[in-house]
């Protein structure tokens, strides 16, 4: 999808703020910036400038009716008391921790090695915490780190924040090019000292990294000693295929893989809640580094899904979800063979959120493209918000899971509309 290419994190800020260039004098830190902003999270900001009804492609975020808001409301009236409304412990409650453990060991995304384990499994404030702890753990300023190309931008601009250096590696059907992140060593002598990689239901591009790519990977990093910080958000919503082991089930209590997840994808987005799974020597780390963030995650919002899990409602949501986000994905994906027949190159992944849209004809500029789209009344992410180099121009990301099938067959209409309008005013 696309090729190799290597920048600093010095890349200009998509939302730098206006008065950094009116005070210079300013004492900010040498940091400053590459404190890149996320075109993907000021989307909301965006759509609520328009009052008119807009299909939303854009946020990566289950539908509202997609949410267990009704087991939430009657758990709610029994944990939400005084003892919790009050600080935890920075590891996470334990009644969440012990409930998380079994759970994932019924689903088995937890290796037999591991089962045993609960000091592995440290509670965060959504994944994106998890992210930020584990490149504040292994990011010195300068360190080279590899990402997927398209990205999770919000990932790579994490290692930005640590002052790292970005190498992009692309993406194809089977995930992330092994082979281009070798050939970049070997040319420069130069090896990541992370790998960050989304390799189930990559967000954005929907592809799953296959088995063979995944063992290379495993096999690159302990030869490098790079740390993998495998990110999956995902892994609970296949709804077609055969599942793939994670990283951390090919290669147990490897202390180089750094796990995030997060409840977000298949429980609510809202409630700012994650997880890490690491080696517990870096649990301990992760421990002190988040106890300069915000000492603890949400405690009643701990207690709220402890007692979820415990009570068994994740596996029947689960399925509910599966069923749900497959009818959406084979509806985008017919609606968009039957409106933009030959002019598009669209992904088809067995399971997550994501399809990936390149536009056959290169001259079509997806930025530029997001306005009329929006006037139509259609959202959707532009390609360069999934590349900190701002590559896919002419690419975009649509999320299937945000709306029902009639609302995305409405959706695709209208971006059909807004793409003819697009080129008749070019």
């Amino acid at each position: 999808m696309s090729t190799t290419s290597m920048h600093p994190a010095t890349s200009a800020s998509q939302n730098q703020p206006d008065n950094q260039a009116q005070s210079p004098a300013l004492p900010y830190a040498r940091r400053h910036d590459q404190l890149v902003g996320s075109v993907i999270d000021a989307s909301t900001t965006v759509l609520a400038q328009y009052d008119h009804d807009i299909v939303k492609f854009g946020m990566g975020a289950p539908a509202p009716d997609m949410l267990p808001a009704a087991d939430f409301a009657r758990i709610a009236a029994q944990v939400f008391s005084p003892e919790n409304f009050t600080y935890g412990e920075t590891k996470g409650e334990p009644i969440l921790i012990e409930a998380l453990h079994d759970y994932l060991a019924t689903t088995d995304q937890i290796p037999p090695e591991q089962q045993g384990n609960r000091d592995r499994l440290l509670i965060t404030s959504g994944g994106m915490q998890g992210l930020d702890l584990g490149f504040k753990l292994f990011v010195t300023p300068g360190d080279l780190v590899a990402c997927e190309s398209p990205t999770y931008t919000n990932g790579s601009a994490t290692a930005m924040s640590y002052e790292a250096e970005i190498l992009e590696i692309p993406v194809d059907e089977e995930g992330m090019q092994i082979d281009a992140l070798e050939e970049h060593t070997k040319r420069t002598g130069r090896a990541p000292k992370v790998i960050y990689t989304v390799p189930t239901f990559q967000n954005p591009a929907g592809v799953t990294m296959s088995l063979p790519r995944r063992e290379r990977l495993l096999e690159v990093a302990h030869r490098h000693r790079s740390v993998i910080i495998e990110d999956n958000p995902y892994g609970m919503l296949r709804f077609e295929g055969q599942s793939l082991p994670a990283l951390s089930d090919l290669s147990p209590n490897d202390p180089l893989i750094f796990g995030v997840r997060t409840f977000s994808k298949f429980v609510a987005p809202g409630l700012r809640v994650g997880w890490i799974d690491v080696d517990p020597e870096v649990r301990e780390l992760a421990v002190n580094a988040k106890q300069t963030m915000d000492s603890c995650a949400p405690v009643p919002n701990q207690h709220l899904i402890a007692r979820w899990l415990i009570e068994g409602g994740a596996d029947s949501h689960v399925e509910v979800l599966r069923k749900a986000y497959r009818d959406r994905k084979i509806a985008m994906s017919e609606g968009l063979a039957r409106l933009f027949p030959g002019e598009i190159r669209a992904t088809d992944p067995d399971g997550g959120f994501f399809l990936w849209v390149t536009f056959e004809d290169e001259s079509i500029d997806t930025e530029d493209l997001m306005t009329t789209a929006l006037e139509e009344g259609v959202a959707y992410i532009p390609g360069p918000a999934f590349s900190p180099a701002g590559n896919f121009s002419n690419a975009l990301r649509l999320c299937f899971a945000s709306a029902a099938p009639d609302r995305i067959d409405d959706g695709l209409e209208r971006l059909r509309r807004a793409v003819d309008r697009y080129r008749a005013e070019r």
